[in-house]
């Protein structure tokens, strides 16, 4: 937690005081001043249907400003918004006004053509071959949602919007700095007051590291959480030359290699290493990659690529106007409460980096480690596969698709399940993170462990209007996010089956007395059932000739019908599931 005596440490470099209730600080720099107002708020303190809501804030926030010559603008990331200016001091007290005026009494009306705007610009952002890492990690929640749509710009109100902005864009969830050595005359960033927010604790969806999953064809990536230190930090340099130096310089094998390191919150860092590959050099890019790790964990590390590394983070000080320089670094810390370091601090802990330190850092990178591989796999180099399937299912009414026949969709009173040839992958409704309904009857349920599963009613069998409504009933009516109609030509369709053989007798139409869709008479089910008629027979015989024997038949008995209990038991679910025993 960042303290006034870690703040005072720094006089002579950043002054720092309250303007308005708001912490400041100052360094001066000749020139055009640059301000920055941060708020601890971001894309991770959203739920994923209100997820966009801080984005929205700020597009609201900043609409009177207009077209201006003014550079300015604002940011939205997962723990911070930032709203920024560079100018002279008219335009940047213009800016921060303007800023803070809005902030106190949101236009909505602009609401609905913002909203608008949000979704265009999600349109045109597209995906890169790290998106879904976070997902992957977090699930759909916290730090994960930054892999999401912003799935509020569908359905969030005026209400909601204007009591986020109320609640977190307060003087006291706020840092401002500036690059003069006072406060501009006639600034007011007068705000509501409120209390600082602590940066989300991180949720998990990933059972076990380090793992891997498959990805895109040409990237490879790796992400892992680290505890914030000088030595992950020159780690992250020490990796992304070897890398560099493996991948690109000697395999050849790539022409990106690279490696960052940057802050998730105040105790905890988020590592990324990437590399691309044709697609006949992806086995060998994950070789190297791997390769390439496995030698820095070693420590075999030569003291040459610690001093270029640790190199090249001390030139951050050899800069003019360092104290302007560094000032939105600290006051990002201050706003997190990450502990604050004057430049001589941080070079001497630079300078007392050694070899173990870097190994000690890769090991725990490696430990935490997620890896997206374009190859086949990664079981070979000690990393378990990130879970594709759930735990377990629920029990409910079955709904066999009308595309699969090995695929059923299970409607329970505790979630849905969809049940495939890999696994089961299911949705609770107390663990919903959303369910977007369509007007007709559509239905897509996320999970908080990012698991998801579309229920549309023209894909699957007997999904009727009473089925859906025991979903609209059973999920928190706060996890519900309405979309709207849908284009005829856009709600899917069962693609075309092919040609039936013609030795297998065409299927009526089935059901059960209880409204429990039947299932289908797959080859084990013929075979459990034959199985299942033939064994009493047997039975009666053996039981026949134990009396006669006069031999003792009793527990030889029990054992029989019990198996016969099963095997009946195992036919009725293999022809309602495809599967021979009901999901738990």
């Amino acid at each position: 937690m960042t303290t006034h005596e870690e703040l005072d440490a720094l006089d002579g470099i950043v002054r720092h005081t309250t303007v308005h209730g708001i912490p400041t600080l100052f360094a001066p720099r000749a020139g055009e001043i640059t301000a920055g107002l941060f708020f601890r708020v971001g894309h991770a303190d959203e739920t994923l249907p209100t997820a966009g809501i801080t984005h929205l804030v700020e597009h609201l926030a900043l609409y009177h400003l207009g077209l201006s010559d003014l550079h300015y603008n604002g940011a939205t990331a997962s723990t911070y918004t930032l709203f920024h200016v560079t100018g002279d001091e008219t335009e940047v007290v213009t800016y921060l006004n303007s800023v803070c005026t809005a902030l106190r009494d949101l236009p909505m009306d602009r609401l609905e053509t913002e909203k608008e705007i949000l979704r265009t610009e999600a349109g045109s952002r597209g995906q890169g071959p790290m998106s879904q890492m976070p997902l992957w990690r977090y699930g759909a929640q916290g730090y994960g949602l930054s892999s999401y749509d912003e799935l509020g710009t569908r359905s969030l109100t005026a209400d909601q919007v204007r009591h986020w902005a109320e609640t977190r864009f307060t003087r006291d969830n706020a840092v401002l700095f500036l690059t003069a050595d006072r406060a501009p005359d006639g600034l007011d960033l007068t705000l509501p007051a409120g209390r600082r927010f602590p940066t989300p604790a991180p949720s998990s969806a990933l059972p076990v590291t380090p793992a891997f999953l498959r990805g895109e064809d040409g990237h490879l990536v790796f992400t892992s959480v680290v505890r914030r230190s000088t030595a992950a930090a020159v780690f992250a340099e020490v990796l992304g030359r070897a890398l560099f130096q493996d991948l690109r310089q000697k395999g050849g094998y790539s022409y990106s290699a690279e490696a960052d390191y940057s802050s998730r919150d105040a105790d905890f860092a988020t590592l990324t290493a990437y590399a691309d590959a044709l697609p006949q050099k992806q086995d060998a890019a994950v070789g190297g990659f791997v390769d390439a790790f496995a030698r820095l964990r070693a420590g075999r590390i030569e003291q040459a690529e610690l001093d270029s590394a640790r190199g090249k983070l001390l030139r951050r000080y050899d800069v003019p106007d360092l104290g302007a320089a560094l000032l939105p670094s600290y006051a990002l810390s201050l706003l997190t409460g990450h502990r604050i370091l004057t430049p001589e601090q941080h070079r001497d802990e630079l300078k007392g980096v050694g070899i173990d330190d870097l190994r000690e850092a890769a090991r725990e990178a490696w430990d935490g480690g997620l890896l997206q591989v374009p190859a086949r796999g990664a079981e070979w180099a000690g990393l378990t596969p990130a879970p594709r399937f759930s735990p377990s299912g629920v029990s409910g009414t079955l709904h066999p698709s009308l595309e699969d026949d090995d695929v059923t969709l299970i409607i329970g009173e505790t979630g849905v399940t969809l049940s495939t040839p890999g696994g089961l992958v299911t949705v609770r409704y107390d663990a919903c993170a959303a369910m977007t309904t369509r007007p007709d009857g559509g239905r897509c349920l996320t999970g908080l462990d990012g698991f998801r599963i579309a229920v549309e009613p023209t894909l699957f069998g007997e999904v009727t209007a009473e089925r859906i409504a025991v979903l609209d009933k059973a999920v928190p009516a706060d996890a519900i996010v309405p979309l709207p109609v849908r284009p005829v030509e856009k709600i899917p369709q069962p693609r075309e089956r092919p040609a039936a053989d013609p030795r297998t007798p065409a299927r009526g139409p089935q059901g059960t007395a209880d409204g429990k869709r039947a299932g289908r008479a797959t080859g084990h089910f013929v075979l459990v059932t034959a199985l299942a008629a033939l064994w009493p027979v047997l039975l009666v015989v053996l039981v026949v000739n134990g009396i006669k024997d006069s031999s003792p038949m009793g527990l030889a008995a029990i054992a029989g019908f019990a198996l016969e209990f099963l095997l009946i038991r195992a036919a009725r679910n293999l022809y309602r599931t495809g599967q021979p025993t009901t999901p738990p």
